[in-house]
């Protein structure tokens, strides 16, 4: 552990931005390349809230590792900013793409698709994670505030879960993947906390 806790420090953080940022540019480039399929939109769609969710889940592994001795808690801010990028553009791709903001259209399918809302709840619980992740906010809010806070994320990733779980409307391994890992990290975390309670009990 100690040579992969030298190896992660040697890594800049712009790195995990532009590391981040290489798939989008893939999307891009299959978009203007034909490269998505007979329905474009909807796979663009797709491929956006996937990575979302896979950066929201690579943000909640960072602390279990921290656990086990590997430190990378540096490159969590990073990572949960390009969640909310990718969130971002896949809630953009379905207002503009999808939809071409017809509000009134748009404000039906929150009513009849209420995976839609699911969807919602999650990215409104990033906005403030988004919002506060620099350092003047940890400043600003106390340690304590700012932490608590943060906790949102835990929203976001169950939120963005049992959305893309509700999403396809059928029993795919990949987005039952996805809701058992963040169900089993969250137990994680509250086994963590429950047994920290009982030891300081004890």
């Amino acid at each position: 552990m100690d040579r992969l806790n030298t190896l992660a420090r040697r890594v800049p953080v712009n790195a995990v931005y532009a590391a981040g940022f290489l798939p989008f540019l893939w999307i891009v480039w299959l978009t203007f390349t034909n490269g998505l399929g007979p329905d474009p939109v909807k796979e663009i769609e797709l491929r956006l809230g996937e990575l979302g969710l896979q950066f929201l889940v690579a943000g909640l592994v960072v602390t279990p590792l921290r656990w086990g001795g590997l430190n990378l808690i540096r490159f969590r801010r990073a990572i949960g900013l390009i969640a909310f990028f990718y969130v971002s553009m896949h809630l953009l791709a379905w207002g503009i793409l999808d939809m071409g903001l017809r509000w009134s259209e748009m404000a039906a399918d929150l009513v009849k698709r209420w995976y839609i809302i699911i969807g919602m709840v999650g990215f409104v619980a990033m906005i403030p994670l988004a919002l506060t992740s620099n350092n003047a906010s940890v400043r600003r809010l106390g340690a304590a505030t700012w932490n608590n806070l943060h906790r949102l994320t835990y929203v976001a990733a169950l939120a963005g879960a049992i959305h893309y779980v509700v999403l396809v409307k059928a029993w795919p391994i990949e987005p039952l993947f996805y809701l058992g890992a963040v169900l089993a990290l969250l137990a994680a975390r509250l086994w963590r906390s429950q047994s920290k309670r009982r030891a300081q009990a004890a």
